[in-house]
């Protein structure tokens, strides 16, 4: 495995001074301040390499490599295939030559319509103190049916989830309220879009008439249009699963469990066309195998994201230690290793999301993205290496 950490550029509060401590070889970027669907130039990608490589405190080689984007934004007129859809694959096109140029070749994406990841408290409490995040179905329901209120919710909730969410909306105070609605819309740490109110019931209603066939056949026609491109120029297109992988606000999702993996690999056989797993998106939902994901796609799995869950029986979650909750890392990190050798290749992996603890409880940090968490999470997985290498487990 190759360590890799996520750094969202010369704003992230953690620096590449720092990142040069914790154990990561490689780093995991994008360009977020140029806005979708734009021409990433080389200009700009050769700048961020710069400050990737250059640790400008101590005036000095990092030995950092920016080595996977994640990610390029795929337009919602992609999505939809409306509006300008035409140029932005044009658009999209050109940024993975221009990428391949720059001698990046694996690039992330995702394909779930107006929302990234969703969570609904972004610094719950654990017993020990440190902060996580988490996603509480009944504060989602909440916000869906009497904040957002969006049109039809109502059918999508039983009527004992509907009242119970109703009892946690009764008990919030305005600056509860608050706090929800901005930890859903406002956009988290590498999200692409933010929204308000109005806005984001506006993005919704643009797929009133765009179920999960129609979302997926998009994405089909997206990619037999930009795998060839990423074919010529040698780069492995990766797609991220939804998180969490379940339908949202009446939107479709189309990559969320063994089916929906098996439907794109069997529609774009390209061994360019490959998979981001994300342990903790797919880990989410208690039905997915995610040592078997490995297994079954290893020749399509470029870069693996690594954190555990701990899920709770009403559909909730919260984001625990690397070797604690809902998921078996050293399972999946033992799979990663045998896919390694059967295919003789070298899968990136990044210690995804971290707790908020010690002294990063007292600092400005991105939700999931302090370092002393994420550098505890390093440590945790390179144990459980030393361990299955050690002992041939």
């Amino acid at each position: 495995m190759k360590y890799a950490w996520r750094w969202f550029g010369p704003t992230d509060p953690v620096t590449i001074s720092d990142v040069r401590q914790v154990g990561a070889t490689d780093i995991v970027s994008a360009l977020h301040h140029i806005a979708n669907g734009e021409i990433w130039s080389i200009e700009e990608i050769q700048k961020r390499q710069q400050q990737i490589s250059w640790d400008s405190l101590n005036n000095e080689p990092s030995n950092l490599v920016w080595s996977v984007v994640e990610s390029v934004p795929v337009h919602e007129d992609l999505k939809k295939r409306s509006g300008n859809f035409k140029q932005y694959i044009e658009n999209y096109k050109q940024i993975l030559r221009n990428l391949a140029t720059c001698g990046i070749k694996v690039v992330i994406y995702n394909f779930m319509p107006v929302i990234d990841w969703t969570r609904t408290d972004l610094s719950f409490r654990l017993n020990n103190g440190v902060r996580a995040l988490r996603f509480d179905f009944y504060e989602f329901a909440a916000f869906d049916l009497f904040i957002l209120q969006r049109h039809n919710a109502q059918q999508d909730y039983t009527n004992s989830q509907y009242e119970q969410a109703k009892l946690v909306f009764d008990k919030m105070q305005d600056q509860d309220k608050h706090r929800l609605t901005r930890n859903i819309i406002a956009g988290l740490p590498g999200a692409e879009e933010s929204f308000t109110i109005e806005e984001f019931r506006a993005a919704l209603n643009q797929y009133k008439n765009i179920d999960a066939n129609v979302l997926r056949q998009n994405l089909f026609l997206f990619l037999q249009e930009v795998i060839p491109v990423a074919a010529s120029c040698g780069i492995k297109l990766a797609i991220h699963p939804d998180d969490p992988p379940r339908p949202m606000f009446g939107l479709p999702r189309i990559l969320s469990n063994e089916n929906d993996i098996a439907l794109l690999t069997e529609e774009i056989k390209s061994q360019h066309c490959c998979l981001n797993i994300c342990v903790g998106s797919l880990g989410a939902s208690a039905e997915n195998d995610l040592e078997h994901f490995v297994r079954k796609w290893g020749d399509r799995i470029p870069f693996v994201h690594l954190r555990s869950v701990k899920l709770e029986p009403d559909g909730s979650f919260y984001e625990d230690q690397h070797i604690a909750g809902s998921t078996n890392l050293a399972k999946i990190v033992k799979a990663i290793f045998d896919v390694e050798q059967q295919f003789n290749s070298e899968i990136i992996i990044r210690p995804d999301h971290g707790h908020q603890m010690l002294d990063d409880l007292n600092k400005k940090t991105n939700p999931g993205y302090s370092c002393i968490g994420r550098m505890k999470g390093i440590a945790e997985l390179k144990g459980m290496e030393l361990a299955i290498k050690t002992f041939n487990l």
